[in-house]
């Protein structure tokens, strides 16, 4: 059953840390980068009686159906550029980490995944010439099983999501660099690192923004798993030095609302159980320590959905020409769970003033799913008549 919590915690007018420009910097010199999409829904736009809505629109990303590589990519580049003793200042590339790569042991890269950041970390690996260790939840999508090994990584199934982190770390104690977006005690730098990266997008969304010339957005939806995007975004526009950022909404399953329930208690916590939500990325039982403090002070509330609400807002999608799964869809499908409740819309003062920006973070990661709920291809991007 969807709940609704309004953060008592939240401290909108409190500065937090920022995250610099760097990671966009990076991402600007790989091979094939473009700023993503950011796209007006007017249908949507309209039936909700907003002024605004934009998605940003993260279903092709350096040829990846997400926006997961943008954390992947500077994470991993920033820890070997410290193993090798090289300069980020120098901003070296790509290939030139992969040349110095010979100089050192063999290095795996190894992480946990429900699908997307796996087949990020294993897309870096591949590009740097290094053989990748993903592991994966029981129940996984085949299709995104076969897409991760389809960029050479080896994969292990099994256990929950939280189990496969672990899993995961106790690997990387060999020969294995853990490349993770959930932070625990004694493993911080490297999820703070792919929060960074994270930030591209959102530097993105600001440009086209100005090169349009509309205002930024009133609000934004953001959907939550271990929190990492979240932190991102929350970091992003209460940075010091900005004006009032937008009021921020998290979005979560019913059933793996981790996040929500930390912030409740007042401490991380993890869900007892298996979660088994459609929305496949947002299926974790345990927040990233790192994000906790930030998603305290800085998430203005919280609203969980269940899964026909995540279909119907990807049915939604596909009709305004997005091709968007279903834990790309939930941002949507938190905005209308919370519209179609008057006190809920007037406690985050949602009107026909408000701009809100939502993002789409995956494209059709399993196409038949995606094709049982929409009825059209992932490749028809068609808007609805």
């Amino acid at each position: 059953m969807p709940q609704f919590f309004v953060n008592p915690t939240c401290d909108p007018a409190s500065p937090l840390p920022g995250m610099g420009g760097e990671a966009l910097l990076f991402h600007a010199g790989m091979e094939g980068y473009r700023s993503t999409p950011l796209l007006p829904l007017p249908s949507l736009q309209q039936s909700l009686s907003l002024q605004q809505l934009w998605i940003k629109d993260e279903s092709d990303r350096f040829g990846l159906p997400s926006f997961k590589i943008l954390g992947a990519s500077w994470a991993v580049y920033r820890a070997l550029c410290e193993r090798l003793r090289l300069s980020v200042e120098s901003n070296p590339s790509l290939n030139a980490l992969r040349s110095r790569l010979s100089s050192l042991p063999p290095v795996t890269l190894t992480s946990a995944t429900d699908g997307n950041h796996g087949r990020a970390v294993a897309r870096v690996a591949k590009l740097l010439g290094l053989p990748a260790r993903v592991f994966m939840p029981a129940g996984s999508s085949l299709l995104r099983i076969r897409a991760i090994e389809g960029e050479g990584a080896s994969v292990v199934v099994g256990g929950t999501y939280d189990d496969a982190v672990a899993a995961a770390a106790r690997d990387a104690k060999g020969d294995g660099l853990l490349v993770q977006d959930t932070a625990f005690t004694g493993y911080e730098r490297i999820p703070a690192w792919i929060v960074e990266g994270y930030a591209t997008l959102l530097a993105e969304v600001d440009e086209s923004l100005r090169l349009n010339g509309e205002p930024a957005p009133t609000h934004v939806f953001v959907q939550m798993g271990v929190g990492s995007l979240a932190e991102a975004v929350v970091r992003y526009y209460r940075r010091e030095g900005t004006k009032a950022g937008p009021i921020m909404i998290g979005v979560e399953p019913d059933e793996a609302a981790c996040i929500l329930e930390s912030i409740r208690k007042g401490a991380v916590v993890t869900l007892e159980g298996e979660q088994h939500s459609i929305m496949a990325g947002l299926n974790c039982g345990t927040m990233s320590s790192s994000a906790f403090a930030i998603l305290k002070r800085g998430i203005d509330c919280f609203v969980t959905i269940d899964d026909e609400r995540a279909k119907e807002a990807t049915r939604l999608l596909a009709n305004e020409g997005v091709v968007s799964g279903e834990t790309g869809a939930a941002g949507l499908g938190g905005l209308i769970e919370i519209m179609s409740h008057d006190k809920m819309k007037n406690m985050v003062d949602l009107s026909a003033a408000s701009r809100v920006l939502l993002i789409s973070t995956e494209g059709a990661t399993d196409p038949g799913s995606y094709e049982a709920t929409t009825g059209r291809s992932p490749f028809d991007r068609k808007k609805a008549k």
